[in-house]
């Protein structure tokens, strides 16, 4: 859905935007419930489904961070966390020869929905959809997705310290 939703903006059809984004986190959410319910879950699911989030997620920050939609410092924040988090997976699976585990925090989680809900409250914004507490979302955004950032953070290198460094062994 990721290039219909971005080809959407691009011809500045926020609403249509909208529906289609709103349909890929809802269809995105239904998935990962399956999933758990019929004990489905795959290995290679637990590497794509985060990885196309967060595709969808940068895609649309960025894209309406440009339309000025968003404040360029929220998609800094954004970015850098996204940034540590993949960065830092791949370093600790290098230098260690382990795959590090990869749980979802509750914060995450949080930051994720909050992130939908700037993505969702920009398009309706520009749609002239629905006028809501606009600043008060975004610096909660700000706050919990640099917190889960540095929770993330936190606890690579915590599962870090308990390794060997591969390249020493």
């Amino acid at each position: 859905m990721i290039p219909f939703f971005l080809a959407l903006l691009s011809k500045h059809r926020y609403t249509y935007a909208l529906y289609i984004f709103a349909v890929g986190a809802l269809t995105d959410g239904l998935d990962g419930a399956v999933a758990r319910w019929f004990d489905m879950r795959t290995e290679i699911g637990a590497y794509l489904d985060p990885f196309a989030d967060k595709l969808l997620l940068v895609s649309a920050f960025v894209v309406l961070t440009i339309e000025n939609s968003f404040p360029a410092w929220l998609l800094g924040v954004v970015l850098i966390r996204d940034i540590v988090i993949v960065f830092g997976y791949f370093m600790f699976a290098f230098f260690t020869g382990e795959r590090p585990p990869m749980h979802p925090t509750y914060l995450g989680k949080a930051s994720t929905f909050l992130q939908l809900l700037c993505v969702i409250g920009a398009l309706a914004r520009a749609g002239r959809i629905y006028p809501f507490c606009w600043s008060g979302l975004l610096y909660l955004t700000l706050a919990v997705t640099a917190s889960a950032g540095l929770h993330y953070a936190y606890q690579g290198l915590r599962w870090l310290s308990t390794r060997e460094p591969a390249m020493f062994e």
